[in-house]
């Protein structure tokens, strides 16, 4: 499969799409959701620094139309990592308890086939985010993350999450709504590009009139 350089469009594909509750069970609700994930036990994590400032907050979409209060605030609990080219942030199939969002570098999502061969399905870059589907999801990591060279990276942990919804539910709520609106453009973007794929599929195979 060809791989996607980072493009407005194709570099949304990212790890995969949402996956709905399901069917016959009502959805959980954000504070019963980030309640379950609390007792996900988490896996060793690498060195965390504390380097985001709010500046930096206000040029990330997942963030956007809060106030200054509360941006203040996240810089206080939240952390960031530095990553080295090649190390790898998570694998697919590993427990899940955090997200990230790209500061500065470039993160590439490999996925892996039934064969067992990695393939590259994204290139993300600064303001990009991923891991969230799995945090969402409560499901194992759908994807591999690995650093293409160094990278500054801002992490969520379930934990933050729930303290940020005790803290203001007006602001939580908005964090949650940005998560779904990108995902949801990452749902159209994903539609269009399997409709391409299908269609040059039949185009080589379908028989000629």
């Amino acid at each position: 499969m060809r791989n996607w350089r980072r493009h407005s469009d194709a570099r949304r594909l990212r790890q995969g799409a949402w996956i709905a509750s399901p069917a016959g069970h009502e959805p959980l609700s954000a504070r019963c959701l980030y309640f379950t994930m609390s007792s996900v036990k988490p896996p060793a994590s690498r060195k965390s620094e504390s380097t985001i400032s709010t500046t930096q907050l206000r040029e990330i979409g997942l963030f956007g139309a809060l106030s200054d209060d509360f941006l203040e605030h996240l810089v206080s609990i939240l952390s960031t990592v530095r990553v080295k080219p090649g190390e790898i942030v998570f694998r697919e199939g590993d427990a899940a308890r955090e997200m990230y969002l790209v500061l500065d570098g470039e993160i590439e999502i490999l996925k892996k086939s039934h064969r067992g061969r990695e393939t590259r399905v994204a290139i993300l870059g600064p303001n990009d985010c991923f891991g969230e589907m799995s945090i969402i999801d409560l499901q194992p990591r759908s994807a591999t993350a690995r650093a293409l060279g160094p990278a500054h990276l801002l992490k969520i942990s379930t934990e933050e999450m729930d303290a940020l919804y005790r803290h203001d539910l007006k602001s939580y709520t908005l964090i949650v709504l940005n998560l779904a609106r990108d995902l949801s453009r990452r749902l159209r973007v994903t539609d269009g590009l399997l409709a391409d794929f299908m269609a040059n599929i039949i185009d080589e195979y379908a028989p000629k009139r």
